[in-house]
């Protein structure tokens, strides 16, 4: 669907100013429109397409085969008529970027309210895998000790340990999480260093990509400092 800033004949006659750049064949137009609204519309190849065709029927615009894409570009009679409607295209341009304007503060909305039910749920789940490790990690003072079921045990330990290497062991086993810890970290930093880095290969970077980005991060953060409360 046409998005209301495409008022009739605006997105015929943008299409012949994408043109004017080069020619250029389907998807290339597709993309460079989705590029001009900063990522925040795509036009579908149904909107497009027909267009492009009604075009070619009028002669404003030629194609030729390139491999199995057709490429299309702007003919002379293309070329006077978006001459003669210069200030039309400044029109529809001026447009666009209201429309970008109001897409983007729709989002942002959109994002915040879905970054808010997010960072509830990870603060939830944080909370929830704090509470279960802090029982898995209580010590059984209902099994065993010289003092019978339900006695401390004493300072000795289990298995007749010392406190200092009871201490040792743990410092040990401290080490060992802390290393799994920052391991997982850095393989999430990595993960996603990749993931951004194709995307960017293949599409803008928007301020909206960004914006979404900045407010998971924050997110993350904020449920993985509520598991580390102790």
């Amino acid at each position: 669907m046409v998005p209301p800033v495409f008022a009739h004949g605006a997105l015929r006659l943008y299409l012949l100013a994408l043109l004017e750049d080069g020619p250029k064949h389907g998807y290339e137009i597709i993309r460079a429109l989705s590029e001009r609204f900063g990522g925040t519309y795509s036009p579908s190849a149904g909107t497009v397409y027909p267009r492009l065709s009604k075009l070619e029927e009028e002669g404003l615009v030629a194609t030729a085969p390139e491999g199995r894409r057709t490429v299309y570009s702007i003919t002379d009679s293309g070329r006077a008529e978006l001459e003669e409607r210069r200030g039309e295209l400044a029109d529809v341009e001026e447009d666009i970027s209201a429309s970008v304007r109001r897409l983007a503060d729709s989002l942002r909305e959109e994002l915040r309210a879905s970054m808010r039910g997010l960072r509830a749920d990870l603060a939830a789940t944080a909370e929830t895998a704090r509470r279960s490790a802090q029982r898995s990690s209580a010590p059984p003072w209902g099994v065993g000790g010289s003092g019978g079921a339900g006695a401390r045990p004493t300072d000795d330990g289990p298995a007749g340990r010392t406190p200092a290497a009871g201490r040792a062991e743990q410092v040990r086993e401290n080490a060992g999480r802390l290393a799994e810890a920052e391991m997982l970290v850095q393989a999430f930093r990595d993960d996603l260093r990749v993931e951004l880095r194709a995307h960017a290969a293949a599409h803008p970077i928007t301020e909206i990509t960004v914006e979404a980005l900045r407010a998971a991060l924050e997110s993350t953060r904020a449920a993985i400092r509520a598991a580390l409360r102790p």
